[in-house]
């Protein structure tokens, strides 16, 4: 079975658009078939976003990994005018990212990377809402190896809800970050690790 994270060249394209209102700012993303959460935002995408807004957090640099069309970082970059890298294997997503980065205006860029294969500078933040669909093998990639690509004080956040494995993942992450729950809400889980 195909998933989004996979790159199928014969899968038809049915282009539609999504937008979405934060803090009086109008975004509109484009999307299709193929990448996750087509037709709307994903509700743990959007606490994840709720949830960096709110806090106290202080970043000029942020990495998206597993971007899909870019709604993360997109949104958290224009809202707090800091630049960022959108990183997915999907190329798909890639290529629908480049073009919302455009159409929302900021200081952003879009690359095809498996994990952080293709990624080579230090963040402020790491944001990520995981593909559970992958598999642990590759959640806990990209969880384990944002240490090697945060800035000291840069912190990871993560979406994961709690029937998909957000306990056992917090409790592997704590091995190598402090790490806290920041908030809970419908079963998802959104999780803050620092390196210790």
């Amino acid at each position: 079975m195909e998933h989004y994270f996979t790159n199928n060249k014969d899968l038809k394209s049915e282009m539609r658009t999504i937008n979405f209102e934060k803090n009086n700012v109008v975004f509109t993303f484009f999307s299709d078939l193929g990448v996750f959460s087509k037709n709307h935002i994903d509700y743990g995408s959007r606490l994840l976003v709720d949830c960096l807004l709110k806090s106290k957090e202080k970043f000029q640099s942020l990495l998206d990994v597993g971007c899909g069309y870019g709604f993360i970082g997109i949104v958290l970059s224009k809202l707090t005018s800091c630049s960022s890298l959108m990183v997915d294997i999907n190329e798909r997503a890639v290529h629908l990212c480049e073009k919302n980065i455009k159409k929302n205006k900021i200081t952003g860029q879009a690359i095809v990377s498996n994990c952080y294969e293709n990624v080579y500078d230090k963040f402020d933040l790491i944001v990520t809402n995981p593909p559970i669909r992958a598999g642990k093998k590759i959640v806990l990639e990209i969880l384990n190896g944002a240490k090697e690509h945060l800035n000291p004080n840069g912190c990871l956040y993560c979406v994961i809800r709690k029937d998909q494995g957000a306990l056992s993942i917090l409790k592997n992450l704590s091995l190598q970050y402090k790490c806290e729950i920041i908030a809970k809400s419908k079963g998802f889980y959104v999780i803050k690790a620092k390196i210790d």
